[in-house]
């Protein structure tokens, strides 16, 4: 693999992986707990569904393009974009535990 095709790997890797990671919370607190739209839960069932399927795919690229061969700044980027993916997760899910812990 080349270094273009890596490049392109991290650059929709990582926007792939991290905008639905930080959409998640905000549409879970919109949709599910305070679900003010109508309609909210086929809503929900369809944004977290592409959120989910999104987020896969980023970080499938991401992993695709940290573990191939001649080490390169690409790598640390797309590790980093993976450690930024697993900071957004934590923080989601103590603020989750929180919101629940309140219900």
């Amino acid at each position: 693999m080349n270094w273009r095709e890596r490049e392109g790997l991290f650059c929709w890797g990582s926007a792939l992986a991290i905008v639905p990671a930080l959409a998640f919370l905000p549409a879970f607190v919109l949709l599910v707990f305070h679900p003010t739209i109508r309609h909210a839960t086929p809503w929900a069932m369809i944004l977290f569904s592409v959120l989910a399927f999104t987020e896969f795919l980023g970080l499938f690229k991401l992993v695709q393009a940290c573990v191939q061969r001649p080490f390169s700044p690409l790598t640390i980027l797309s590790f980093g974009a993976m450690l930024v993916v697993l900071v957004i997760a934590s923080y989601t899910g103590v603020l989750l535990a929180a919101l629940a812990e309140r219900m």
